[in-house]
């Protein structure tokens, strides 16, 4: 890869002949290293026997090891032993997967193996760290009756730790994707141990489990334990002072409502009855009154008619008046017995106008009593009512005591109900986990791999290890001598620079060019075609056809515009003076207008098979760059070994067979030294027939300038929409001196009227 940091005198590409003589030499090399391969046949061979040898010597030297594998299912759903679980159970498939590797990372737990330490006695087992508990020195001590020093705790928990750590490398947990199903593999250098360690690792684990489980349950217990004696207190702090504040106000009652409650509500019903007693008596003593005054018959009253008395005096009074008029018809006026009759009709009437008068009295003292009741009921309801305000007020705070001591009560009845539960769960093992493969005494070594493999492996690198060794001697001892292929390479390129020097020197070239006539090509809307790629981006790298501009129409060789577009490249040609990549550079007013011609010549020299390097020259528009890079087309996979500085774009490799060197986004001066450097290392570097510039940017600034005297040959493009002849006379203007190097002009005719007609016409 190239770029600015190197120098610009590379390495010229080599030519057709040099190339293939590389090629032959290449080939040469090769036929050399497998002749000399072939020489030392029996070497190699031999060396390939050593060192399988020496590989099967190897594996029979390593300490041999056999695994056991125990089988564990451990399932995340407990079994539903009690209604209320002391811990949650998972659920989704990610929690469940979770609980099992948590189980998996429990069986190497330090107290599992501990135990298992401590069961299989490892601690005394040497390869696990231990010792022998009858070692030589015991031994010796023994013999003239001295008992060995019983170790130190400190040294009793070293070698259990040292025992805990080796036992932890002899330990392989797998876990079956998508299962509960988990593999415990335990390897050691006797295969009995093996299997007696897996299946101990096994039980001491659902052990554990079980234990664990267990002791949740006792310390859950006890927990809720030490908090019933407090909770129990609370609770009767709370029903006492509610059972005091109802006695110091009277809140007695049944379950359902307080004797005052009762009392109001029968103190009302008793005034109601009152009420409708005085309203009763009322009217009696006004229908009495009524009657009297009417002089109507005062026995027509209910309560007359009712009575026995005045029924019989009635009796009395109708059988006198009767006598009285049967006397009245038989005797005068003046006679006695007619006389004693008249006074007896009139007592009778008397007397029972009296007892009318009687039932009258009796009425207003009825009357009188109903209205004292009702006032002294009315009096008792009033004072009850107080009474029923006052209780209601303090019902707030009675309400309140209420809520306290139902809540205490709450939360001791559940507290106690958990706790009976939770000492019952102690006992309870609810855990699925289970073995389902016991491990088994292996009857093959997991390692080292059968001596064939060693055998094998020896055999390959002895191979390998002999034939380096005698390329290297080969090299080492006949290299000196050898023709270097570099200095072969580079002995011509005195004679490539010295043509370059010598087409440099002549003056013909500037002189031609002042009497070279300027081509004239027209860029008409016949010539190109349109294209939706600016709206409907492809992948697969940068098309510059599909960029959104008018591009020259494909399958069409012979047309006048790429016959002047020829032209101009050749006259280009004759003014650079045989430079390897000449550079060609297209100016002119409008910037679109001057992007899209230097895009069509750039694809018409391509079409001639011609190697193109497009740079945008124009860092203040930035036409072609901001196309190219458009999102979704530059791709990092595309990118060339050309740059511009250290942090810009660097050459983009497009499938229409461009290379494209986007502008830098910095000043001028800069911009245009980058450009300079870009051309003298694309042309030290080879691999472009031409460069093209698209810019700089008119009018013409001093960076611009020196950027033209880099350039060979210069195209102006002329929009037909503007006046052409005013636009001429600025650019040659301009241009200055360098209004040489001119070799053609491009009529643009696709005026924005004309691309407003033709849309819709033409894409492909």
């Amino acid at each position: 890869m190239l770029d600015y940091n190197q120098p610009i005198d590379r390495v010229r590409q080599p030519t057709g002949s040099e190339a293939s003589q590389r090629k032959s030499e290449a080939s040469f090399n090769v036929l050399e290293l497998v002749n000399l391969l072939w020489r030392r046949k029996i070497a190699i061979a031999s060396a390939a026997l050593i060192g399988a040898c020496l590989a099967v010597t190897v594996g029979k030297s390593l300490t041999p090891r056999y695994t056991a594998t125990a089988q564990l299912y451990v399932d995340p759903r407990e079994l539903q032993l009690v209604d209320r679980e002391l811990t949650p159970r998972a659920q989704d498939v990610s929690g469940m997967s979770m609980v099992v590797e948590s189980q998996a990372r429990l069986i190497t737990s330090n107290s599992v193996l501990l135990q298992v330490i401590q069961q299989a006695g490892l601690d005394k087992d040497p390869e696990f760290g231990g010792g022998d508990s009858k070692t030589l020195t015991s031994s010796l001590l023994s013999l003239i009756g001295l008992q060995p020093r019983a170790p130190s705790a400190a040294e009793a928990k070293e070698v259990q730790l040292a025992a805990l750590d080796a036992l932890n490398k002899h330990i392989t947990i797998r876990k079956t994707e998508k299962s509960f199903i988990v593999d415990i593999e335990v390897w050691s250098i006797d295969p009995a141990k093996a299997a007696m360690l897996a299946n101990t690792l096994t039980n001491t684990y659902l052990t554990e489990s079980r234990n664990s489980q267990a002791l949740a349950a006792r310390r859950a217990t006890s927990e809720l334990s030490g908090r019933l004696k407090e909770l129990r207190e609370r609770l009767r702090n709370a029903e006492t002072a509610l059972a005091t504040y109802k006695a110091q106000n009277n809140f007695v009652g049944t379950q359902d409502s307080l004797i005052s409650d009762q009392q109001l509500s029968s103190s009302n019903q008793r005034l109601s009855a009152a009420r409708a007693a005085t309203m009763d008596a009322q009217a009696r003593l006004d229908q009495i009154e009524a009657n009297k005054r009417t002089a109507a018959d005062a026995g027509a009253i209910p309560e007359a008619l009712q009575s026995p008395t005045i029924a019989n005096l009635r009796a009395q009074y109708a059988d006198a008046r009767k006598k009285y008029a049967e006397q009245t018809a038989e005797l005068g006026p003046r006679h006695p017995a007619l006389r004693q009759t008249e006074k007896q009709v009139e007592d009778l009437k008397r007397t029972i106008n009296e007892e009318i008068e009687r039932f009258a009295l009796s009425a207003k003292n009825d009357l009188t009593r109903a209205r004292d009741y009702e006032a002294s009921l009315n009096r008792a309801l009033e004072v009850q009512k107080r009474q029923s305000v006052q209780l209601s007020q303090a019902a707030v705070r009675l309400r309140e005591l209420e809520r306290e001591a139902d809540a205490s009560r709450d939360v001791y009845q559940s507290f106690l109900k958990r706790s009976r539960e939770t000492e019952e769960q102690e006992t309870l093992n609810t855990s699925a986990a289970r073995v389902i493969g016991e491990a088994t005494v292996p009857q093959r070594r997991s390692f080292p791999p059968g001596m064939s493999l060693f055998a094998m492996i020896g055999f390959i690198f002895g191979a390998l290890a002999a034939a380096c060794w005698f390329v290297a001697a080969e090299h080492l001892f006949n290299g000196a001598t050898a023709p270097e292929p570099n200095r072969r390479e580079r002995a011509p390129e005195p004679d490539v620079s010295k043509p370059q020097g010598e087409a440099a020197a002549p003056a013909p070239a500037p002189a031609l060019a002042l009497v070279e006539k300027p081509l004239i090509a027209r860029l008409q809307e016949a010539d190109v075609i349109r294209t939706l790629g600016a709206i409907l981006a492809t992948g697969g790298g940068v098309d510059l056809t599909r960029l959104g501009w008018p591009t020259l129409r494909p399958g069409f060789p012979l047309t006048t515009l790429l016959n002047a577009f020829r032209d101009m490249r050749a006259a280009m040609v004759r003014r650079a003076g045989g430079k390897t990549t000449p550079v060609m550079a297209l100016v002119g007013a409008g910037d679109t207008e001057r992007s899209v011609t230097a895009l069509n010549f750039a694809l018409a020299a391509a079409r001639d098979g011609g190697r193109v390097l497009m740079i945008d020259a124009d860092h203040e528009a930035l036409m072609l760059s901001n196309k190219v890079n458009r999102p979704g087309k530059n791709e990092p996979g595309k990118l060339g070994w050309l740059s511009i500085g250290n942090k810009a774009a660097r050459e983009i490799k497009t499938v229409s067979g461009i290379s494209v060197l986007p502008a830098t986004e910095s000043d001028a001066g800069k911009a245009a030294n980058a450009i300079r450097r870009a051309i003298a290392q694309a042309r030290s570097a080879g691999g472009y027939d031409l460069v093209i510039l698209d810019g700089p940017a008119m009018p013409l600034s001093a960076t611009g300038r020196k950027l033209l005297d880099s350039a060979d040959a210069l195209v102006a493009v002329l929009p037909t929409s503007l006046d052409i002849n005013e636009s001429m006379e600025e650019i040659l203007t301009a241009l200055g001196g360098a209004e040489r190097k001119l070799v053609g002009v491009v009529l643009d005719e696709l005026t924005p009227a004309t691309r407003t007609r033709q849309r819709g016409k033409q894409y492909a």
